[in-house]
């Protein structure tokens, strides 16, 4: 089902509207894990292209999540970076065999790899999200070296989603900020101290995982008209912002972030009487 506030968006010319009403913000990078379009909002998005290009004629940005699973090949990462605006960007999660199968440990040729393959995004490349294992508790030595591999190997923006109590300190909030790794603002909250891991005060980066059911629920309307007027906020800051929704089970991510982005142009446009 179209939501009223899409269908007010198309009818106001939904891309332009928003990118005239916030030239002169801070570039927002909303987007969802992955660039399926469930039939419901497919009328959004251009007729024409691959996925990946129509899915680019709404959102600024996409995380790649199958990453996480499998390499890619250099030639991949270079394909669909021509396939997509100069300004839109991804985001690029590091491997399972980094995070969950070496925990961290003694992974610079792992890491190297990944690196050097999707390099290939060339400017695109925006953001790599590093996502741990509940398990995974802080330890400064391994984490320290982890993160200084990372910035001896690349200096793209990176963000850390932990979900292990023991990360949820200002010690390690300040690691991070140290290495130029934003912590992750992640909902549900992993833990009720994840307030205290900001890292990086330059980017903001959001992982929407769908609540109360994650990677199912849909977001209120609510919800997202607040997170708009948080995220206007983080720009007059001169803070890079990013939100990635995340709960795609039931094909609710691409709405969602559809939603938001009818919110931020409604804030940041003038009141035309």
């Amino acid at each position: 089902m179209v939501s009223d506030l899409q269908s007010r968006a198309i009818e106001r010319g939904f891309s332009i509207a928003v990118q005239e009403a916030m030239s002169d913000q801070k570039q927002f990078y909303v987007g969802c894990a992955g660039w399926t379009l469930p039939a419901a909002v497919q009328r959004h998005f251009p007729i024409e292209g691959t996925h990946l290009q129509r899915y680019a004629g709404r959102f600024t940005a996409v995380e790649i999540n199958s990453s996480f699973y499998r390499p890619h090949r250099p030639a991949t990462y270079a394909r669909w970076a021509e396939s997509v605006p100069d300004d839109f960007r991804f985001s690029v999660k590091v491997p399972k065999a980094v995070t969950h199968t070496a925990r961290l440990e003694n992974v610079e040729s792992l890491l190297e790899t990944f690196i050097s393959e999707c390099s290939h995004l060339g400017d695109k490349l925006g953001c790599l999200l590093i996502q741990l294992p509940p398990s995974l508790a802080w330890d400064p030595r391994r984490d320290t070296a982890f993160f200084k591999a990372l910035r001896e190997l690349t200096d793209v923006p990176a963000s850390c989603e932990p979900r292990h109590a023991s990360w949820f300190t200002e010690n390690v909030s300040s690691v991070l900020q140290d290495y130029r790794v934003a912590g992750v603002i992640a909902d549900p909250h992993p833990h009720p101290n994840s307030a205290v891991l900001p890292g990086l005060r330059s980017l903001v980066y959001y992982r929407l995982h769908g609540s109360p059911h994650m990677y199912y629920s849909s977001y209120e309307p609510d919800f997202l008209a607040n997170l708009a007027q948080q995220f206007l906020q983080h720009a007059d800051a001169g803070r890079e912002v990013w939100c990635i929704f995340d709960n795609t089970a039931a094909g609710h991510a691409a709405s969602n972030a559809l939603d938001l982005l009818t919110f931020l142009e409604q804030r940041a446009s003038p009141v035309v009487p």
